[in-house]
């Protein structure tokens, strides 16, 4: 697996709603409505993570998320970062939390 170029993760970006590039990483702050909702997110993100075998960098304060994804191993954003970001998204959707 490599890193994919800065072009194709302006492509992907552009279907993943707040997802921003922040150098080797792209990064979200989820905002929920309380704290029950936050940790809700981030158990079920945790779960498409192991799926993954990939995890997430990331902090919660009260009602809000902060999760930045990279690929360590490639010092850079991967495959596997963008598809943790449209499974976080799909939570979202979904609203299983």
């Amino acid at each position: 697996m490599s890193h994919l170029t800065d072009a194709q993760v302006e492509m992907h970006l552009q279907d993943l709603e707040g997802w921003t590039q922040d150098g080797n990483a792209i990064v979200k702050t989820f905002v929920f409505h309380d704290f029950v909702e936050a940790i809700s997110f981030m158990v079920q993100a945790s779960f498409r993570a192991q799926e993954l075998d990939h995890y997430p960098e990331w902090n919660n304060t009260y009602n809000q998320v902060y999760v930045r994804l990279t690929t360590d191993d490639l010092n850079g954003i991967s495959s596997l970062d963008i598809r943790l970001a449209k499974r976080m998204q799909e939570i979202l959707q979904q609203k299983v939390f």
